[in-house]
């Protein structure tokens, strides 16, 4: 198997409103590039909360008494917290310089994906609102337009438990397979796969993720081809039950929650 990932170059900034079709077609043509069968568009989810309007001028935002009080535990911008706290169904664990939440989407990541580089002064960028929900109509469109069958993943970088570091991951995913059951297979030796499950969709982000950085370089999406991959999937099959979630379970029972009730 061969796989090529080529990247999405010349993609201009992205403000609120824009038509990300457009822009991904136009940028496509500037690189030369025509899509195929069977080819995984991955973009940044940068790009697609910012056309989607989930970008905020900090100083339009007042912050309530919570946010206060877990900004003086947690030393960081009043105004940031409010945002993280709009942002969040659960608060994990309150830390030095981050919240550990569990998002109104349903991921567990710092401080609800809510960050504020690439974005200008005093403003911070939210996770898009429904990124499987982007992803379908960014990949039902793009399959209308070139008459193709394709797969889209919208990525992100988050931490992971007990490992240095962030990797990419898929927050959105339309068209692909995004997890691998492969229980009931067979391994070189015979023996019976009982428990293998493969997150793709999160190891296609990060094979992404390797070419577009963390955006400085300038590039918002690839185009990865080789893969046979396409298949009914969404970033939602990625979830696991938070409270079946080992690293929870230790959360849960070293520290108690620890200032979850604020």
């Amino acid at each position: 198997m061969t796989v090529e990932i080529f990247p999405i170059s010349n993609f201009p900034l992205v403000r609120r409103g824009d038509n990300i079709i457009k822009l991904i077609v136009n940028s496509l043509e500037k690189s030369k590039l025509v899509l195929k069968n069977g080819d995984i568009a991955v973009i940044t989810e940068k790009i697609v909360a910012k056309a989607e309007g989930r970008v905020y001028t900090l100083s339009n935002i007042k912050p309530g008494s919570k946010a206060l009080k877990i900004a003086e535990i947690t030393d960081k911008e009043p105004r940031l917290v409010e945002l993280i706290l709009r942002e969040t169904e659960n608060i994990l664990y309150l830390g030095e310089g981050f919240l550990l939440v569990n998002t109104n989407q349903g991921f567990v990541c710092a401080n609800a994906g809510v960050d504020m580089s690439n974005v200008g002064e005093n403003r911070a960028k939210l996770l898009p609102e429904n990124p499987d929900r982007s992803a379908e109509q960014i990949r039902k469109a793009l399959e209308d337009m070139f008459k193709i069958r394709m797969g889209v993943i919208i990525a992100d970088s988050f931490g992971r438990s007990f490992r240095a570091g962030s990797v990419g991951v898929a927050i959105g995913c339309s068209g692909v397979e995004a997890l691998q059951d492969r229980r009931g297979e067979r391994d070189l030796f015979g023996e019976e796969l009982k428990v293998t499950r493969v997150a793709m969709a999160d190891n296609i982000a990060s094979m992404a993720n390797a070419v577009m950085g963390e955006g400085s370089e300038g590039i918002a999406a690839v185009v990865i081809r080789g893969l046979d991959v396409l298949g009914e999937g969404s970033a939602g099959d990625l979830k696991r039950d938070i409270e079946k979630d080992v690293a929870f379970k230790c959360l849960k029972e070293r520290y108690n929650y620890k200032n979850r009730e604020v």
